[in-house]
């Protein structure tokens, strides 16, 4: 095929940004009766057909009379490719007329209308299609097309952008069949080959006419696709669909390979909306490795057949439609292994401790990056006390999250050994300098009493806490702030400070308070306005709700202030009060089980829990039993009334008491199985200087 000269082209055929495309329905445009419309092209060897054509061209010459190539009747073999006229007016830019073609009287008037009713359809008979005329505009329908179907990220959006791109401008309708299950990564599937409907996409209701793709077998059929075709189609070893799936390229509906796999894929009637002709092709979806599905594109009976040449096209759009889905795939087997990580790293629920309300919130740094190195943690410690933690690893990536696990799984080992809060930092400090030598973060560790009403904090480079007191009053306390993790050779300083019944104590992570458009301290100070004003809405004698609180907090944040991820961990001081609690020390004899029963009876009798002495002497005078016999230094007996009744039994010998299943000879051994299987809850904690075994009882 002769090319013209691009100096006097211009694109014609369908826009690819006009919706209706080439579904639009057109046919020779009627002529003034001037004769000011452009003849069309006559065949090889025809005279021309209309006045005003060189002669000397006509015949195959030049207007220098040297013989020339005769060009083929584009136009003859179908309106759908007649090439736009040369003569066409640019409105950018003035074109001189090509040689042999002279002026025509009224010409630009009446190409500007052919021009307006090609790329409009205004003027055109309804029904009719505009057809993609040069190759050029399917070049530009693919780009558009393709680039529509990149923007998807999830496999919804992937699918849905090659429905929304190819209806109507390509086809009338459009099927999409995927595996069901979709194959991940390199992963070989097991079992049969099952494709599932995933989606379906045609023109408006309003815009069918009667011939359309629904079978007129019934007056009343269903407007959907999907409810005449088939849902799952299982593809059989060598049948007919196989075959074609195999063969990867697309084929016309009216092949013998797609005449017999159409059944198998639409299912029992389902190739009644497949119209005679090529008007439907069949194009498989393959993947990276291997075939995903496929799509059917149709056109409606009355609508022009398609070409060979959209057989490239519906070979480009399935191509990249399959690219598309297998990393949408790959992106969501990303986001759950990232979602799987981010809930184990993270505490799924805060323990309950006693004296103590907590309440806590994470936020990634954005929707791809959904794990980071930010984390908190309360661990509940012996004596009714709990440790509040939050750090910071410096970075985004997953291994940001790989090392915030490591950390956080020290600090609860750390934590229970009942180590003091700097000695925590110093050796989370060791272990992040053994993990690698850029592993930075930081960290803050606080212990809160709730029988002493007193918090020990110790800071590594991280912001400080602020403290919401109960009459409304922001504080940020003021705690050394320490060399971030990993940096070594520092040493670390606690400060105990006061925390009264009712004060919130709220840790946070630098994403809260830092970003591009404030430093830090600006955000602190922020931080505490906010908590201040929150506090005022309750009253000076009510604390605003935990939860509430949190919420307000994370209201602060900006649009532009999303830069990192966010930790938050909101503590309520309740405390016990000290008429809550009884505690003594008594000495390692043989009188000291005793001894605790009558301390025990009495402190019951006191908070009028007469009715559960038996079983609390019992109780308490196993474990004082077990605790004097290998203790060397006086044993330590408390009892705190809260919603239930503990004991703890502390002495300096740190190896921990094992259960185990006194035989019917044994003298001993049975005093943890008696604890076991009276209290409500029991266990033993290893201290630095020894261990504490507490147990448990509901309050009748």
């Amino acid at each position: 095929m002769t090319e013209h000269p691009t100096s006097f082209e211009r694109p014609g055929g369908a826009d690819p940004a006009d919706p209706r495309g080439a579904l639009l329905h057109t046919s020779t445009p009627s002529r003034p009766s001037g004769g000011a419309g452009l003849p069309a092209q006559a065949r090889t060897g025809e005279p021309p057909s209309a006045p005003g054509t060189s002669t000397s061209r006509a015949k195959g010459k030049d207007p220098a009379g040297t013989p020339v190539k005769p060009e083929p009747d584009i136009a003859a073999a179908g309106s759908e490719h007649s090439q736009p006229s040369a003569a066409e007016p640019d409105t950018h830019r003035p074109r001189p007329s090509p040689d042999g073609i002279p002026a025509q009287p009224g010409g630009s008037e009446v190409a500007d209308a052919a021009a307006k009713e090609r790329r409009t359809g205004q003027g055109l008979p309804p029904g009719g299609p505009m057809p993609m005329r040069r190759d050029g505009d399917r070049l530009r329908f693919v780009g558009a097309a393709t680039r529509r179907i990149a923007r998807g990220i999830d496999l919804d959006e992937i699918v849905m952008g090659l429905c929304r791109a190819t209806v109507p401008t390509f086809s009338d309708a459009i099927l999409v069949y995927l595996r069901d299950p979709l194959p991940v990564g390199d992963e070989r599937p097991t079992g049969p080959v099952v494709l599932r409907l995933r989606r379906t996409d045609r023109i408006p209701e309003e815009r069918d006419t009667e011939n359309g793709f629904m079978p007129a077998i019934q007056p009343e059929q269903p407007s959907e696709l999907s409810a005449v075709t088939a849902e799952l189609c299982e593809v059989r070893p060598g049948g007919a669909l196989n075959e074609v799936l195999r063969g990867v390229r697309p084929v016309f509906a009216d092949s013998p390979a797609a005449r017999a796999a159409l059944p198998e894929l639409l299912g029992e009637g389902g190739e009644l909306i497949v119209p005679a002709g090529q008007r439907a092709i069949l194009a498989p979806l393959r993947g990276r490795r291997r075939v995903i599905g496929a799509a059917l594109f149709l056109r409606r009976p009355e609508r022009m057949a398609f070409e060979a040449d959209d057989l490239l096209v519906a070979a480009q759009l399935a191509t990249h439609s399959a690219l598309g889905i297998d990393k949408a795939v790959l992106y969501g087997r990303e986001a759950y292994i990232a979602d799987e990580l981010q809930r184990t790293m993270l505490p799924e629920t805060l323990p309950r401790p006693t004296g103590v309300r907590l309440a806590s919130r994470y936020l990634p740094a954005a929707e791809t990056a959904r794990v980071g190195g930010d984390w908190y943690d309360a661990i509940p410690l012996p004596g009714s006390r709990v440790a509040l933690v939050v750090g910071d690893v410096m970075g985004h990536s997953m291994t940001s999250a790989a090392i915030m696990g490591q950390l956080r799984t020290t600090a609860q080992t750390l934590a229970g050994l009942d180590l003091p809060p700097q000695e925590v930092l110093h050796h989370l400090d060791e272990q992040a300098q053994r993990l690698g030598t850029d592993r930075m973060a930081t960290c803050l560790y606080a212990v809160y009493d709730p029988v002493s009403h007193r918090i020990t904090i110790a800071n590594a480079g991280h912001p400080p806490p602020v403290l919401l007191h109960l009459g409304g009053r922001a504080e940020v306390l003021r705690v050394p702030p320490g060399a971030p993790i990993g940096v070594g050779g520092v040493d670390f300083e606690a400060v105990e400070l006061d925390a009264p019944a009712g004060a919130t104590l709220l840790l946070y992570t630098d994403g809260l308070v830092e970003s591009r458009l404030r430093d830090v301290w600006t955000g602190i100070e922020q931080l505490r306005e906010k908590l201040a004003a929150v506090a005022q809405l309750t009253g000076p004698d009510h604390p605003p709700p935990l939860e509430a609180l949190c919420d307000e907090v994370l209201d602060m944040l900006g649009p532009g202030d999303r830069d990192d991820d966010i930790a938050l961990l909101a503590a309520r001081f309740d405390g016990i009060a000290p008429s809550d609690v009884a505690y003594w020390f008594l000495d390692p004899e043989d009188s000291a089980p005793g001894q605790a029963r009558r301390l025990a009876r009495r402190a019951l009798a006191r908070w009028g829990m007469e009715d559960m002495s038996d079983s609390v002497e019992l109780l308490v005078s196993e474990v004082v039993t077990n605790a004097v016999r290998y203790a060397s230094r006086p044993v330590t007996l408390r009892l705190l009334r809260t919603d239930v009744l503990r004991c703890e039994v502390g002495d300096d010998v740190p190896q921990l008491p094992r259960l185990r299943q006194a035989r019917a000879t044994d003298e001993g051994g049975r005093g943890l199985y008696l604890v076991n299987r009276l209290a409500r809850r029991w266990g033993a904690t290893r201290l630095s200087t020894g261990k504490v075994v507490w147990f448990e009882l509901n309050r009748n």
